[in-house]
C-alpha cells in the first residue's frame, strides 16, 4: 500500500504503486502515472499527464510534469517520461513537451539531477546523464547518455550533446559538443577527451588513441570538414565508437564545438 503522509494531496485520477512514498504537503495532480519504490519529497509538485517509473527519489519542492514554458502553448495534453532509477534533487523542475516540439519530454534511466536543475519542453535525456547544480536545458535539446555537466552550466534549444561528454562549470553550449570530448569555457571551445568518463566506461586504449586521432583530422585547418570525415571514415572506420562521431557531425543542425 502507498505511503501518503495525511498532508498530501492526491487527484483521484493520479495512479500510484503500492509502494510510493509521498512525502509532506506534497500534491499530485492530474493522470500522474508512479512506479513502485518511488519516493516523493515534502513540497513538491507533479503535474500529469505524465509517467514516472520505478525507484525513483524525488526531492523536496521539485516540480515535475509543469506546462511547458512556449508562449505557443494553448494547454494541449501533452506528455513527460521519466524512466527508473533516477534521482531529482531539490527544486529540480521538468516541464511537458509541446505540439510544436516532439509532444513529449523523455528522460532515461539512473540520472541525477542535481539543485536548481531545469530541463524544458520536448528534451531527451539518455541514460546515466548526471547534472550538477543550477545546470538550464533550453526546450527541445537531446542530451546523449552518460554525458556530465558542472554546475551552472546551459545548453542553448534545439542543442545535441554527444555521448560520454563532460561539460564544465559554468560553460555555455550555443553549438553542440561532439561525442567523448570534454568542453570548457564561457562561450564552449573543445579542450580534450573526456578521458576519466572514457575510462569509467571501459574503453580500451587502442578505441581511445583513435577518437583522439580522428579529433585531430577533424580540427585540422587544413583540411574541409567534409574531407576530414572522409578521411576519419577510411583510417578510423573499423570503430563504431569513431563512426558515432561522423554519424554526430553530419546530423547536427546547430554546428560542432571545435577547439
Amino acid at each position: 500500500m502507498s505511503q501518503i503522509h495525511p498532508t498530501a494531496i492526491v487527484d483521484p485520477k493520479a495512479e500510484l504503486a503500492e509502494s510510493v512514498v509521498v512525502g509532506p504537503y506534497a500534491i499530485i495532480s492530474g493522470k500522474a502515472q508512479i512506479g513502485p519504490e518511488t519516493k516523493i519529497g515534502p513540497y513538491s509538485l507533479i503535474e500529469g499527464p505524465c509517467k514516472i517509473g520505478s525507484h525513483n527519489h524525488i526531492g523536496a519542492y521539485v516540480n515535475i510534469g509543469g506546462s511547458p514554458q512556449h508562449v505557443g502553448y494553448k494547454g494541449e495534453a501533452t506528455e513527460l517520461e521519466i524512466g527508473n532509477v533516477n534521482i531529482f534533487r531539490e527544486q529540480v523542475t521538468i516541464h511537458r513537451g509541446t505540439v510544436q516540439g516532439r509532444g513529449k519530454t523523455s528522460i532515461g534511466h539512473f540520472c541525477m539531477l542535481m539543485i536548481g536543475v531545469h530541463i524544458a519542453h520536448d528534451c531527451v535525456l539518455g541514460d546515466a546523464v548526471i547534472m550538477a547544480n543550477y545546470v538550464q536545458i533550453a526546450g527541445m535539446v537531446k542530451i546523449h547518455s552518460n554525458a556530465f555537466f558542472g554546475g551552472l552550466s546551459a545548453i542553448h534549444q534545439h542543442g545535441t550533446v554527444g555521448r560520454a561528454v563532460m561539460v564544465g562549470g559554468l560553460t555555455g553550449l550555443p553549438q553542440d559538443p561532439p561525442p567523448f570530448s570534454m568542453v570548457i569555457g564561457d562561450r564552449a571551445k573543445f579542450v580534450g577527451l573526456n578521458r576519466v568518463g572514457l575510462k569509467r566506461l571501459g574503453f580500451k586504449e587502442e578505441t581511445v588513441e583513435a577518437i583522439k586521432n580522428s579529433y585531430r583530422i577533424l580540427h585540422s585547418p587544413e583540411i574541409l570538414i567534409d574531407d576530414a570525415l572522409k578521411q576519419v571514415e577510411k583510417e578510423y572506420g573499423k570503430f563504431p565508437e569513431v563512426l558515432e562521431i561522423v554519424q554526430f557531425y553530419r546530423e547536427s543542425e546547430r554546428g560542432v564545438i571545435s577547439r
